[in-house]
């Protein structure tokens, strides 16, 4: 059976009424996107201004900053770029929901190692419960969209428990709408590529009032920002906003200087994500025909900094359905034959 009909120009599907291809096959947001008049260059940020900001806030705590590390490409960089580059006091921070492959994990491990610096793991299964929900419901929540909510607001708890006030990401330039709020995963679903997964992603949260274990779950990356500054002031920043490397110079210096490696098993192509992302993207093409890989990318398609073609590649979803089990038995639930098929 053939998948959706996708975008000439980028790697949207056709999913009306949010994206709709017209008779030349362009999807609506390209087409918007060629209306738009050219970006003033001076209004792009500037190594310059993150300097100023790093200046702003160096020296006052133990710690100048927390670095979210997964062990991918970008928050590896990030690390090497705030203890090599800025020479920033770091603290190191990796959080585990029980999914994380050891191959991201030992990246982490020799960069810390070799960088020198203060490492700090949290593991817990406490999503289980609400990822198996999920799955066991039907429910088309984006898993990574409701874990990424879970996963900044423990990290702004520990930036408040160590008193860090910066937290540095290794969000890339396609995968971030708006400074510094959202996350690769916490997408803006004001928008129209996530306008159906936000409000599914919503009412399931919604559906969590009153669940003693949940009750209080934040419904929203917004509110768990709001929530974060009435107790500790903090800024999430990403160096790769600011410098102009492209990926494939600065893994050539992880690689050499930290001996960072690619996984051996990731979705997309040549990126490290932990094992539940299969699953979440099962879901998501399941319930909407793309995933937010596919809406980075396009982002980056759009402004001439990925081919269509490499998308394309990076993007092809064929990974074995045996690992979708074992994922989900992990969780206590199966994905059904004809799902993983």
């Amino acid at each position: 059976m053939s998948g959706p009909r996708l975008c000439s120009r980028c790697v949207l599907p056709h999913s009306p009424p949010e994206i709709a291809l017209d008779g030349e096959g362009v999807c609506n947001l390209c087409r918007e996107h060629e209306r738009r008049p050219p970006a003033d260059p001076r209004g792009a940020l500037l190594e310059s201004d993150f300097v100023k900001i790093l200046e702003a806030h160096r020296g006052k705590h133990e710690f100048d900053c927390l670095v979210m590390c997964s062990g991918g490409k970008d928050s590896t960089a990030a690390l090497y770029y705030a203890v090599r580059r800025y020479k920033l006091k770091v603290l190191a921070f990796t959080f585990d929901h029980g999914f994380e492959t050891e191959d991201a994990m030992a990246n982490v491990r020799r960069a810390v190692e070799r960088l020198d610096v203060p490492f700090l793991t949290y593991r817990s299964t406490f999503m289980h419960d609400m990822f198996a929900r999920i799955i066991k419901t039907g429910a088309p929540a984006v898993i990574c969209h409701v874990c990424a909510i879970w996963y900044m607001r423990l990290t702004y708890q520990m930036a408040a428990r160590f008193d860090a006030p910066l937290i540095i990401a290794g969000w890339t330039k396609g995968q971030m709408t708006q400074q510094p709020v959202l996350t690769k995963c916490a997408c803006n679903a004001a928008g129209p590529e996530y306008a159906r997964m936000g409000r599914a992603t919503a009412e399931f949260l919604a559906g969590l009032e009153g669940d003693p274990k949940y009750g209080d779950f934040p419904r929203s990356i917004e509110s768990v920002v709001a929530q974060a500054a009435k107790k500790h002031k903090c800024l999430v920043l990403s160096p790769h906003w600011f410098l102009p490397y492209e990926v494939e110079e600065y893994v050539a210096l992880i690689q050499k200087e930290l001996g960072w490696q690619y996984p051996r098993l990731s979705y997309p192509a040549q990126t490290t994500n932990c094992a539940l992302n299969f699953l979440s993207v099962h879901w998501a093409l399941k319930h909407y025909g793309y995933t937010h890989y596919h809406v980075e990318m396009s982002k980056l398609i759009r402004e001439g900094l990925l081919t269509r073609a490499e998308a394309l590649a990076a993007l092809r979803a064929d990974f074995d359905p045996e690992l979708l089990q074992r994922v989900a038995r992990q969780l206590g639930c199966a994905v059904q034959d004809q799902e993983a098929a």
